[in-house]
């Protein structure tokens, strides 16, 4: 996140889940890294930055009805960095600002969640979503004073 600018940076998702979608840049955790280390290591190797400091904003959880497992998402700002931003095989970052995010082109509830990021409080959070990926069935989010469980 610039926020010099009021902007934020997400990645076109070129392939994969959540293919064709704009998104933050993430993955799964490395076994011998922790969570922060992970974010730091999938922004730069899918936007080029390096994040010298990260701050834990959320946590959700996504049910599928396809599928038993929940994916679980840590969400994290990144407004101290170093490097240029660069085109990778799995994303294309671009700018934009704070209150222009292209949710039309986002998953679902990232437009429900987004609103606590710009408030600059913590939150947790549970979304069901049909086999489309697209519909929603039931959520649950709010606030927290800490995400140290």
């Amino acid at each position: 996140m610039d926020n010099v600018r009021s902007r934020v940076l997400l990645g076109m998702k070129k392939r994969g889940f959540g293919c064709n979608k704009y998104n933050g840049f993430g993955g799964k955790v490395e076994a011998d890294e922790t969570i922060d280390e992970g974010a730091i290591r999938e922004l730069n190797e899918e936007s080029g930055l390096l994040a010298t400091r990260v701050d834990k904003q959320g946590l959700l959880l996504f049910y599928f009805e396809d599928n038993s497992v929940a994916m679980e998402v840590h969400v994290y700002l990144a407004s101290e960095y170093t490097g240029d931003v660069v085109e990778t095989d799995e994303m294309r970052p671009e700018w934009f600002g704070i209150h222009e995010m292209p949710f039309a082109k986002m998953w679902a509830d990232d437009e429900r969640w987004w609103p606590y990021v710009l408030r600059g409080e913590k939150f947790v959070g549970r979304f069901w979503f049909k086999a489309d990926q697209i519909t929603i069935t039931r959520e649950e989010l709010s606030r927290v004073e800490s995400l140290s469980f």
